[in-house]
């Protein structure tokens, strides 16, 4: 699992995720929503939003607590024969659970336009040069992945700046020490009823839901726990 999502998995005050686990059961749970499905209409289908959430979401927790079941056994049993197997398993079904769990938190039917919060905006334009920029930037970066995956606007503690990533499947190619802010999925379950093969489009649209407060959360959440 790359660690903008090992982090996010470990960090529960700069996630939330914390509350998609359930610890009388051990098992990883699938988060409510703060909102409809037909909410974000008309950027995002309310259809669209059903079969992510409910099926597509739901079977990466699925996965993931059935390949940590498998790991306890294997401890259990002494037997790691297919250690390789189930941990790739943790990882990929793992960093789908964390990454969908944060998207579906920052976007709002309220949302879109330009953050209000000083910081993160300076820090995006310390980043980027300018919101435009950045903006432009996201769009070309998230619609520009290869296949399926994620584009993510991220946190890196070490310089304290922003960075643009690109996420093929959930868990290859972000830096291991950065922290998820913004993650848009970009898998064609996402976007393919309403935007067919226009990723460009659905991206786009996209930005009109961005739940910038709750960017700013994390961005500030991020800075206390690990700045």
């Amino acid at each position: 699992m790359g660690q903008s999502l090992a982090s996010a998995a470990a960090t529960g005050a700069i996630t939330g995720l914390d509350s998609t686990y359930d610890s009388g059961e051990n098992k990883y749970t699938l988060p409510r929503l703060a909102y409809a499905y037909d909410d974000l209409e008309p950027h995002i289908d309310a259809q669209t939003m059903e079969l992510h959430h409910s099926i597509h979401h739901q079977s990466y927790v699925d996965g993931l607590n059935n390949a940590l079941d498998k790991l306890a056994e294997a401890r259990e049993e002494n037997d790691f024969s297919l250690v390789k197997h189930w941990s790739k398993e943790v990882g990929f079904h793992g960093a789908g659970h964390f990454l969908h769990t944060i998207f579906w938190e920052v976007m709002s039917p309220d949302g879109g336009g330009e953050p209000e919060d000083q910081e993160l905006a300076d820090a995006i334009n310390r980043s980027f040069g300018s919101f435009e920029k950045f903006k432009e930037h996201y769009i070309a970066a998230s619609s520009a992945v290869e296949a399926s995956g994620w584009g993510i606007l991220a946190w890196e503690p070490h310089a304290d700046q922003l960075m643009m990533l690109q996420a093929e499947k959930h868990q290859n190619l972000s830096p291991m020490v950065t922290v998820p802010l913004l993650p848009i999925d970009v898998w064609e379950h996402a976007y393919y009823l309403r935007y067919q093969n226009r990723r460009g489009d659905y991206v786009s649209a996209f930005m009109n839901v961005v739940d910038w407060g709750a960017v700013a959360d994390r961005y500030h959440q991020a800075r206390r726990v690990l700045g």
